[in-house]
């Protein structure tokens, strides 16, 4: 197994390794936070020969005091990945039909278990189709792939271990600026931030098609943000999907910097009253 150039691949080179390479497994892992499964869509059209992988059942453990989306447990993702057809030793390309959100998580969960070749499909199912690239509506049932898990290949933070990144290092808010300034709080029972975050939306490092924004850029305005070589960052979101997309995106900005990620995040932080708050708007 070749280990692929940085967490990303463009719609153009997947096409041609879809030509080139048998090996490769494609994963659809679409979900949007609040609607049913995506399902349904998958079946209706997908990038040819990806395996549908279900968000709430493979990527998240039950919600409660870990959060909205906490850890699921290791060996249900590594089962939910063998159904799908992942090996330990073949490259995985992952994707989903929006803003890469979901594809950012289970990217970061497979490499967390231990998996060495795993990207994102830049721009997803929206970026594919507007270049007028084949989709399919046949389900796959791929070969039971041998996927072991073997983690953590990654830092995991925990509420205390976030409180200290915010205050002796640099600990990002991936979640939309208004939420972080305690505004507009639709999702979560108390609004707010962490004390000593700083704001970073996610999809603020994608641009208007839905790409993530180029290496250089990413570059800069991460380091708007503080993040410097050898920086030690944690990312927070709300649930810990969109702290992992910022983990990604932080990953193709090349400045050598992997995060640790606390994914209780924001849902975790709340459900113990002791823990401080800052909410600028009241």
């Amino acid at each position: 197994m070749t280990r692929p150039d940085g967490p990303l691949v463009s719609a153009e080179h997947l096409l041609r390794d879809l030509d080139s390479d048998p090996t490769l497994v494609v994963l659809d892992v679409s979900w949007r936070l609040g609607e049913d499964s995506l399902r349904g869509e998958y079946d209706r059209e997908h990038v040819p020969g990806a395996a549908w992988v279900e968000f709430e059942e493979a990527l998240s453990g039950e919600p409660g005091e870990g959060g909205r989306h906490p850890m699921p447990d290791t060996e249900t993702f590594a089962e939910a990945m063998r159904v799908a057809g992942v090996d330990n030793d073949e490259r995985v390309v992952v994707y989903d039909r929006d803003s890469g959100l979901s594809a950012a998580r289970l990217w970061w969960l497979l490499t967390y278990a231990g998996h060495e070749a795993v990207q994102v499909l830049d721009g997803g199912l929206r970026r594919w189709r507007a270049l007028g690239y084949p989709v399919d509506d046949e389900s796959v049932t791929p070969e039971r792939g041998d996927f072991v898990a073997t983690p953590p290949h990654r830092e995991v933070l925990d509420a205390e271990g976030a409180a200290e990144y915010a205050d002796q290092h640099l600990l990002l808010d991936a979640r939309p600026g208004d939420r972080f300034r305690g505004q507009n709080e639709t999702i979560d029972p108390v609004a707010g931030h962490i004390p000593g975050a700083v704001s970073a939306p996610a999809l603020a490092n994608l641009d208007d098609d839905g790409r993530f924004l180029t290496a250089d850029d990413l570059a800069m305005h991460l380091t708007r943000l503080g993040v410097r070589p050898g920086t030690k960052v944690g990312v927070y979101c709300g649930s810990g999907v969109q702290a992992m997309h910022a983990a990604l995106a932080l990953e193709a900005s090349q400045i050598g910097v992997q995060p640790a990620v606390y994914v209780g995040s924001w849902s975790e932080w709340i459900t113990d009253p002791d823990r401080p708050v800052e909410n600028p708007s009241g």
